[in-house]
């Protein structure tokens, strides 16, 4: 009986570290974890020049592309509970026309932190409008992004891609496939 009533403790205990995690992560002021638009400019080309280097055809594919959102380092971590945020901005035309966080929570079995770059291109100019125009637009459910998978020495613009949204997900070792965007959230800041 003893074991039932440590048990049932225990995980009333990891419920409650699992809340924790998730409310020290939400609410840590948005203006600490805040970079100056200067910052998240400069990371912002490099994160491109990243992507011209790793994706063959890159310069030809972003210049066919309606505006491009950058997410230069969007930072995971989790203890049971995770949750993810990063700052970056939005080119139309090579030039920031806006900024935007993205942040996301996530519940299962995860420990640690990482980081990554996220690289969103519009290829379809409703997509975009509805993007620039909503309060608050959350991949998979305001709209679909697709992530391009491909082959070493392949161009990207050999591909067929009818998708109005595709995205790049670059980790320490590069391009990174495996992942979805589903239920982050990006919303404008003011800069």
């Amino acid at each position: 009986m003893t074991f039932n009533i440590r048990s049932v403790h225990i995980k009333s205990i990891a419920a409650q570290l699992m809340m924790i995690c998730a409310l020290a992560f939400t609410a840590v002021p948005q203006s600490s974890l805040a970079a100056s638009a200067e910052e998240i400019d400069i990371k912002v080309d490099e994160a491109l020049e990243r992507f011209r280097k790793e994706v063959s055809g890159a310069d030809e594919f972003l210049a066919r592309s309606e505006g491009v959102l950058v997410f230069p380092n969007v930072i995971k971590a989790g203890f049971g509970v995770g949750g993810e945020y990063g700052e970056g901005a939005l080119r139309i035309g090579g030039k920031t026309l806006d900024y935007y966080s993205t942040a996301s929570v996530s519940i299962g079995l995860q420990v640690g932190a990482q980081a990554k770059t996220v690289i969103l291109v519009f290829l379809d100019g409703k997509a975009l409008s509805e993007f620039r125009h909503s309060k608050g637009w959350e991949a998979g459910v305001d709209g679909s992004v697709a992530l391009i998978k491909w082959g070493v020495g392949e161009d990207i613009n050999t591909k067929e891609i009818n998708d109005p949204i595709v995205g790049f997900v670059f980790g320490n070792k590069g391009l990174m496939y495996n992942l979805s965007l589903e239920g982050s959230k990006y919303t404008r800041l003011d800069k």
